[in-house]
């Protein structure tokens, strides 16, 4: 089990990665860096608002010298204006802070999800299988004519999905690649992902199409190149 340690080194990586062009981010590392990124702001702004106010807190507290007089601090009286507070200066620093990384963070998140919906640059080694939807399952076409109910891939190496529906709205999803996308009657819609280790993942569908939605799952297998090489000679017409 990674440690918080680990987790903060695998996500700020992740990140540097990215700003650096690193061609093996998937959408998972996508999605797993603004995680980090927007987690770890959250965190810093929650800790500088509750120090300021337990110090606030602390320094006018009522008792101990503080309430005021020739022995402590003025504290503000109830319905009295504030004077000298530097003309709004705190209030224009800090909303400008607050709008630059707010701006910042909307142009680094939007880049990042045009990058997970267009994708890298198709190579010959990407695997095309086409998804198709209805009511309630899915079946997967490989290039080859194979069609089957399992989706088997291997690791290491893009695979793009192209996903339709043949009767009403689906939506395809595998919660463990970051892989998300509609199933359109009619319409052609696409997604991708990279599986980088070995196992039995699950697809769902995310779109409520009636009665047997709730079951229109299909097992993702995830294999070693050679073991789908075997697998992908022996299948199709």
């Amino acid at each position: 089990m990674l440690g918080i340690g680990d987790t903060a080194q695998s996500g700020l990586g992740g990140v540097l990665a990215h700003a650096g062009g690193a061609p093996s981010q998937t959408p998972a590392d996508v999605f797993g860096n603004v995680f980090f990124v927007f987690l770890l702001l959250g965190t810093l702004v929650g800790i500088v608002v509750i120090g300021y106010t337990m110090y606030n807190a602390f320094k006018y507290r009522d008792g101990g010298g503080n309430g005021g007089g020739d022995e402590g601090i003025e504290r503000p009286e109830v319905g009295e204006l504030p004077t000298g507070g530097g003309g709004g200066k705190k209030l224009f620093l800090s909303f400008g802070i607050s709008a630059l990384i707010v701006l910042s963070l909307i142009v680094w998140t939007y880049g990042l999800l045009m990058f997970v919906e267009e994708g890298q640059a198709g190579t010959a080694n990407e695997l095309e299988v086409d998804v198709i939807g209805s009511k309630f399952s899915w079946q997967f076409v490989y290039p080859n004519g194979e069609t089957t109910s399992t989706l088997r891939v291997p690791t290491d190496r893009r695979i793009q999905l192209n996903v339709n529906s043949t009767d009403v709205f689906h939506n395809f999803g595998i919660p463990s690649m970051g892989v998300k996308t509609d199933a359109i009657p009619g319409q052609q819609t696409s997604t991708w992902f990279v599986a980088e280790n070995t196992g039995s993942y699950m697809a769902h569908c995310y779109e409520l199409c009636g009665q047997g939605h709730s079951g229109m799952d299909a097992e993702v297998r995830a294999l070693t190149p050679g073991a789908f090489q075997d697998w992908y000679a022996s299948t199709g017409a």
